[in-house]
């Protein structure tokens, strides 16, 4: 019972960070409440039973990302534009999607059910093998890197490659090409004019002067 008041505690807190970072323009709130978003969902994973899932969502989503996006508010403005168009659309079906989930979620067995369909198909054998045959004594370590190695390992080349793209983004590369490139269209328009001038008539001497007169 204990458990259940804390998930519908921290689900709650989900929604109103989620309505607070819809309703605010600062974008630098809007950074430091997804980090709190993904804090409480972590909190939410280790309520569940799911501490490497926790660590995770604390460590890229209230961790990594939340740096990253701190530092590319040095390229962006601080206030969000605001928007004169008001799709309503788009809401209705967030809220269409959002009840189809939860009518899924009254479908689903109960927590902690042993005799649920996931527990019987092959979550025996990763019980019985993760020490004999593997000896792994840690069952989650097990799956992500044994029996599902290659699809850790596919992930963790995605992510590293996001990573490395953020980086590359945030030092400036693209940025400095792009400055560089302005900089020459601007001296070009600055150079045209000049060259397009036309000369002023040059003030005669005082000897070509005197040769006119006489």
């Amino acid at each position: 019972m204990v458990s259940l008041v804390i998930d519908v505690f921290l689900l709650a807190l989900l929604v109103l960070i989620a309505v607070m970072v819809v309703r605010t323009g600062r974008l630098y709130a809007v950074i430091v409440m997804s980090g709190a978003y993904s804090l409480t969902s972590a909190a939410i994973f280790v309520n569940l039973d799911a501490v490497d899932v926790a660590f995770t969502e604390a460590a890229v989503g209230a961790g990594i990302s939340t740096v990253l996006f701190l530092a590319a508010m040095a390229y962006i403005p601080a206030d969000e534009k605001p928007s004169q168009n008001r799709n309503f659309l788009a809401g209705v079906i967030c809220f269409g999607a959002g009840a189809l989930l939860l009518l899924a979620v009254m479908d689903l067995p109960s927590l902690g059910d042993a005799m649920a369909p996931v527990h019987q198909h092959v979550a025996p054998r990763y019980l019985a093998e993760s020490g004999s045959a593997l000896h792994i004594p840690n069952v989650v370590t097990t799956v992500l890197a044994s029996y599902r190695g290659f699809d850790t390992l596919g992930e963790t080349i995605v992510v590293f490659t996001a990573g490395l793209g953020v980086l590359m983004l945030l030092a400036g590369a693209t940025r400095t090409k792009r400055v560089k490139a302005d900089n020459r269209t601007m001296a070009a328009k600055t150079a045209r004019p000049k060259a397009n001038k036309p000369k002023t008539a040059e003030p005669k001497s005082a000897t070509k002067i005197a040769r006119t007169k006489a």
